[in-house]
């Protein structure tokens, strides 16, 4: 069953009860997580195979590691190094007995059929929620991990971990604030949504930094001191947020000040 279909790929589910737990168990595929999974894959067996064809090389090279001993370190290294894939590997090491020295080495990748890195992009979700179908499994299930990472976002700004606080009522204050700001975001994003902008709260705080407000001096021919305080031009990103959000693209007045040695004038512009 597909859960998920856009320009980013998409994302296939299948629900099987375990017989041994009487639990829910639902196999997703994405294809996007296949195509990264693969990505990396391929390109840690690239370099453990580049690796292991520079030592090959350097076998009858003057001046580059020949023994046996150090050879057989260099690829527990390289193993430790690859752990990701090099236990498909089959790594033979012919030794001269006469010099010590190792004359080839010879490799073999096996395929990993029918077993879990033969599946890069499955993944699977458990749960006692019979009652649900698919499509509402999975899209609680991300509904839940896009909430940790608002949460996650949210920990620098708002202290929200860890909780100093030992009395109660701080405590239940401080859980107060915590859910009224993931609300507050939730409705921003809800928001943003409905004018095709889905991106997470941290690309969102990703894409408005650039714009603040600053302070300009000017000392003025008469002896006083103007400071105008405003706000940078947005971005044309920063532009598309504030116009979905239906709020000004200048947030913020200008707001000039004229210092005197004997008073201080404020006025907005």
């Amino acid at each position: 069953m597909v859960v998920k279909q856009d320009k980013n790929g998409s994302v296939k589910v299948q629900k099987v009860i375990d017989p041994e737990s009487n639990e829910v168990l639902l196999y997703c595929h994405s294809a996007k997580r296949e195509e990264k999974k693969r990505s990396i894959h391929e390109r840690f067996i690239s370099d453990f195979e580049e690796a292991l064809t520079y030592l090959a090389s350097g076998l009858h090279i003057k001046r580059r590691m020949k023994k046996y001993d150090k050879i057989l370190e260099k690829i527990d290294r390289l193993k430790q190094r690859y752990s990701r894939v090099s236990g498909q590997y089959q790594i033979d090491v012919v030794k001269d007995e006469q010099t010590g020295n190792v004359v080839q080495l010879n490799w073999q990748r096996r395929t990993d059929q029918g077993t879990r890195k033969d599946l890069p992009g499955v993944y699977c979700l458990r749960t006692s929620h019979k009652d649900l179908d698919e499509k509402t499994l999975w899209h609680t299930y991300t509904m839940l991990t896009d909430l940790e990472a608002v949460f996650r976002s949210l920990k620098s700004e708002l202290g929200i971990r860890p909780v100093f606080h030992q009395v109660t009522e701080r405590v239940t204050g401080h859980l107060f604030i915590s859910v009224l700001a993931y609300h507050l975001v939730h409705s921003v994003r809800y928001r943003l949504k409905k004018s095709q902008i889905t991106s997470s709260w941290a690309q969102l705080r990703n894409q408005l930094e650039g714009q603040n407000r600053v302070t300009v001096s000017m000392q003025c021919k008469d002896g006083q001191t103007l400071h105008i305080r405003k706000s940078t031009r947005p971005e044309p990103r920063q532009q598309k947020i504030y116009k979905a959000l239906e709020i000004s693209l200048h947030p913020g007045e200008v707001i000039k000040t004229i210092l005197n040695k004997s008073s201080v004038i404020t006025r907005d512009a």
